[in-house]
Protein backbone atom coordinates (compact mmCIF):
# COMPACT_ATOMS: atom_id res chain seq x y z
CA UNK A 1 0.00 0.00 0.00
CA UNK A 2 1.03 3.63 -1.26
CA UNK A 3 1.37 6.58 1.18
CA UNK A 4 -2.14 8.14 0.91
CA UNK A 5 -4.07 5.19 0.20
CA UNK A 6 -5.84 3.46 2.97
CA UNK A 7 -6.69 -0.31 3.26
CA UNK A 8 -9.94 -0.99 1.78
CA UNK A 9 -12.32 -3.10 3.79
CA UNK A 10 -14.35 -5.57 2.18
CA UNK A 11 -17.57 -4.34 1.67
CA UNK A 12 -20.89 -6.51 2.25
CA UNK A 13 -23.33 -7.32 -0.48
CA UNK A 14 -26.82 -6.49 1.57
CA UNK A 15 -29.19 -9.73 1.33
CA UNK A 16 -33.10 -9.56 1.30
CA UNK A 17 -34.92 -8.16 3.00
CA UNK A 18 -32.44 -6.06 4.30
CA UNK A 19 -34.65 -2.48 4.05
CA UNK A 20 -31.15 -0.76 2.36
CA UNK A 21 -32.36 -2.21 -0.73
CA UNK A 22 -35.96 -0.64 -0.78
CA UNK A 23 -34.22 2.70 -0.96
CA UNK A 24 -34.03 4.96 -3.93
CA UNK A 25 -30.78 5.85 -4.66
CA UNK A 26 -29.79 9.77 -4.95
CA UNK A 27 -27.87 11.00 -8.38
CA UNK A 28 -24.35 11.31 -7.99
CA UNK A 29 -22.16 13.53 -9.75
CA UNK A 30 -18.75 12.53 -11.04
CA UNK A 31 -16.78 15.57 -8.70
CA UNK A 32 -17.99 13.60 -5.93
CA UNK A 33 -15.51 13.29 -3.13
CA UNK A 34 -17.21 9.71 -2.24
CA UNK A 35 -16.79 8.71 -5.63
CA UNK A 36 -13.39 6.84 -6.17
CA UNK A 37 -13.97 5.16 -2.90
CA UNK A 38 -17.46 3.81 -4.19
CA UNK A 39 -16.51 2.58 -7.47
CA UNK A 40 -13.15 0.52 -5.78
CA UNK A 41 -15.66 -0.94 -3.51
CA UNK A 42 -18.06 -1.71 -5.81
CA UNK A 43 -15.65 -3.48 -8.04
CA UNK A 44 -14.31 -5.27 -4.92
CA UNK A 45 -17.68 -6.66 -4.07
CA UNK A 46 -18.43 -7.54 -8.01
CA UNK A 47 -15.06 -9.64 -8.17
CA UNK A 48 -16.32 -11.92 -5.06
CA UNK A 49 -19.23 -12.19 -6.65
CA UNK A 50 -19.29 -16.16 -7.87
CA UNK A 51 -20.11 -15.13 -11.54
CA UNK A 52 -21.30 -11.94 -11.12
CA UNK A 53 -22.15 -9.38 -14.26
CA UNK A 54 -23.26 -6.42 -12.43
CA UNK A 55 -23.94 -4.60 -9.34
CA UNK A 56 -25.61 -1.57 -8.01
CA UNK A 57 -24.17 1.04 -5.03
CA UNK A 58 -27.36 -0.12 -3.28
CA UNK A 59 -26.43 -3.52 -3.22
CA UNK A 60 -23.39 -2.56 -0.68
CA UNK A 61 -25.53 0.18 1.28
CA UNK A 62 -24.33 3.12 -0.75
CA UNK A 63 -26.82 5.72 -1.57
CA UNK A 64 -25.80 6.10 -4.98
CA UNK A 65 -27.23 6.01 -8.82
CA UNK A 66 -23.84 3.44 -9.68
CA UNK A 67 -23.95 0.51 -11.38
CA UNK A 68 -21.35 -1.85 -12.57
CA UNK A 69 -21.97 -4.20 -15.67
CA UNK A 70 -19.90 -6.45 -17.72
CA UNK A 71 -21.01 -9.50 -19.51
CA UNK A 72 -17.33 -9.87 -21.49
CA UNK A 73 -16.72 -12.94 -19.39
CA UNK A 74 -20.42 -14.60 -18.95
CA UNK A 75 -21.15 -17.93 -19.87
CA UNK A 76 -23.96 -17.11 -21.68
CA UNK A 77 -22.80 -15.67 -25.43
CA UNK A 78 -23.93 -12.09 -25.86
CA UNK A 79 -23.14 -8.68 -27.66
CA UNK A 80 -21.92 -6.03 -25.17
CA UNK A 81 -20.05 -3.15 -24.47
CA UNK A 82 -17.47 -4.60 -22.12
CA UNK A 83 -17.11 -3.12 -18.53
CA UNK A 84 -19.44 -0.25 -18.23
CA UNK A 85 -19.66 1.88 -15.42
CA UNK A 86 -22.72 4.38 -15.14
CA UNK A 87 -23.64 7.07 -12.71
CA UNK A 88 -27.36 8.39 -13.07
CA UNK A 89 -28.31 5.79 -15.55
CA UNK A 90 -31.62 6.05 -17.82
CA UNK A 91 -33.30 4.03 -20.30
CA UNK A 92 -34.76 6.53 -23.05
CA UNK A 93 -36.22 4.01 -25.00
CA UNK A 94 -37.05 -0.02 -25.33
CA UNK A 95 -38.49 -2.21 -27.29
CA UNK A 96 -39.72 -5.94 -27.00
CA UNK A 97 -40.22 -8.07 -24.55
CA UNK A 98 -38.87 -11.58 -23.23
CA UNK A 99 -38.52 -13.72 -20.49
CA UNK A 100 -35.25 -14.25 -19.04
CA UNK A 101 -33.74 -16.27 -15.90
CA UNK A 102 -32.57 -14.15 -13.37
CA UNK A 103 -30.40 -14.32 -10.08
CA UNK A 104 -28.88 -11.93 -7.73
CA UNK A 105 -26.08 -11.18 -5.46
CA UNK A 106 -28.66 -10.15 -3.17
CA UNK A 107 -31.13 -12.94 -3.49
CA UNK A 108 -28.70 -15.59 -3.06
CA UNK A 109 -30.50 -18.66 -3.16
CA UNK A 110 -33.51 -17.83 -5.64
CA UNK A 111 -33.40 -17.74 -9.47
CA UNK A 112 -36.85 -16.46 -11.14
CA UNK A 113 -37.80 -16.45 -14.62
CA UNK A 114 -38.40 -12.37 -15.40
CA UNK A 115 -39.75 -9.98 -18.28
CA UNK A 116 -37.35 -7.63 -19.51
CA UNK A 117 -37.25 -5.63 -22.67
CA UNK A 118 -34.86 -7.07 -25.25
CA UNK A 119 -33.67 -3.95 -26.53
CA UNK A 120 -32.84 -0.29 -24.97
CA UNK A 121 -31.44 2.84 -24.96
CA UNK A 122 -29.16 3.94 -22.00
CA UNK A 123 -27.85 7.43 -21.43
CA UNK A 124 -25.26 7.59 -18.09
CA UNK A 125 -22.32 9.94 -17.22
CA UNK A 126 -19.33 8.26 -17.38
CA UNK A 127 -17.15 8.39 -13.99
CA UNK A 128 -14.82 11.09 -15.86
CA UNK A 129 -18.67 12.91 -16.06
CA UNK A 130 -18.65 12.25 -20.11
CA UNK A 131 -22.32 11.91 -21.26
CA UNK A 132 -23.07 8.57 -23.38
CA UNK A 133 -25.68 6.60 -24.65
CA UNK A 134 -25.66 3.51 -26.02
CA UNK A 135 -28.18 0.61 -27.52
CA UNK A 136 -28.28 -2.91 -26.36
CA UNK A 137 -30.18 -6.00 -26.68
CA UNK A 138 -30.18 -9.51 -25.09
CA UNK A 139 -28.46 -10.44 -22.09
CA UNK A 140 -26.77 -7.32 -21.52
CA UNK A 141 -29.85 -5.57 -21.81
CA UNK A 142 -31.26 -7.65 -18.92
CA UNK A 143 -28.68 -6.92 -16.66
CA UNK A 144 -28.19 -3.15 -16.96
CA UNK A 145 -32.36 -3.51 -16.31
CA UNK A 146 -32.00 -5.87 -13.18
CA UNK A 147 -28.96 -3.20 -12.31
CA UNK A 148 -30.73 -0.34 -12.71
CA UNK A 149 -34.07 -1.29 -11.15
CA UNK A 150 -32.15 -1.72 -7.71
CA UNK A 151 -31.02 1.88 -8.01
CA UNK A 152 -35.04 2.58 -7.45
CA UNK A 153 -35.34 -0.37 -4.45
CA UNK A 154 -36.57 -2.94 -6.74
CA UNK A 155 -35.26 -6.86 -7.15
CA UNK A 156 -36.08 -9.01 -9.40
CA UNK A 157 -38.17 -10.62 -7.05
CA UNK A 158 -40.75 -8.16 -7.28
CA UNK A 159 -40.93 -8.52 -11.27
CA UNK A 160 -41.50 -12.60 -11.16
CA UNK A 161 -44.26 -13.49 -13.31
CA UNK A 162 -45.68 -15.44 -10.76
CA UNK A 163 -44.17 -16.97 -7.53
CA UNK A 164 -44.29 -20.44 -9.03
CA UNK A 165 -41.44 -18.69 -11.51
CA UNK A 166 -39.26 -18.73 -8.24
CA UNK A 167 -37.02 -21.37 -8.21
CA UNK A 168 -34.14 -22.57 -5.20
CA UNK A 169 -30.61 -21.87 -6.38
CA UNK A 170 -28.66 -25.34 -6.71
CA UNK A 171 -25.19 -24.96 -5.31
CA UNK A 172 -22.49 -26.63 -7.23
Amino acid sequence: MTAGQQALEAPVILTYPDARLRRVARAVAPDDASLPLALRQLEQAMGAGPGAVGIAAPQIGLDQRIIIVDCSAARRPCRHHGRLVMLNPVIEDRHGRVLGREGCLSVPDWVGMVPRSQWIRVSFLSPEGETRRIESSGFEARVIQHEMDHLDGILFIDRVVSVRDLVRRTKG
